[in-house]
């Protein structure tokens, strides 16, 4: 397997994981250092490993269930660095909603682990940026 699908596939265990709520997997995907940093739609930027953790915990436990449609999924990879730029087309239990996505990997012995993931909800276009 290229670097480029190594990538994909180490970004694809993590959307498996949170559609699963599968903490362990998720566990498996991330980095655990005070490096990794988190910010999900809404929510403030979480670092550490244990804050990262923990938002994945509670997370899992609001019974709700999520699946993930990617769009526009492109993989970069530097040396030792990787990321993903990915549309998350999510289907929940109430409603639908586009979120923009960076997920930030590192090189690891054993393969490629996420150290930031970044979300923000995309809004309906309204043609164009306010006072651009």
């Amino acid at each position: 397997m290229d670097e480029v699908e190594a990538v994909r596939e180490a970004n694809q265990r993590y959307y498996r994981a949170f559609e699963s709520s599968d903490l362990d997997s998720m566990s498996a995907v991330w980095e655990h250092s005070a490096r990794v940093v988190c910010t999900h739609p809404g929510w403030s930027t979480l670092r550490g490993w244990g804050q990262v953790a923990s938002s994945y915990f509670a997370l899992f436990q609001n019974g709700g269930h999520t699946q993930f449609v990617l769009t526009e999924e492109r993989p970069e990879v530097g040396a030792d660095t990787a990321w993903v730029s990915v549309d998350e087309n999510l289907l929940g239990d109430d409603s639908g909603v586009t979120v923009a996505c960076l997920n930030v990997f590192v090189r690891h012995e054993d393969g490629w682990r996420m150290v930031a993931h970044h979300g923000s909800v995309v809004h309906a276009a309204t043609g164009g940026l306010a006072g651009a």
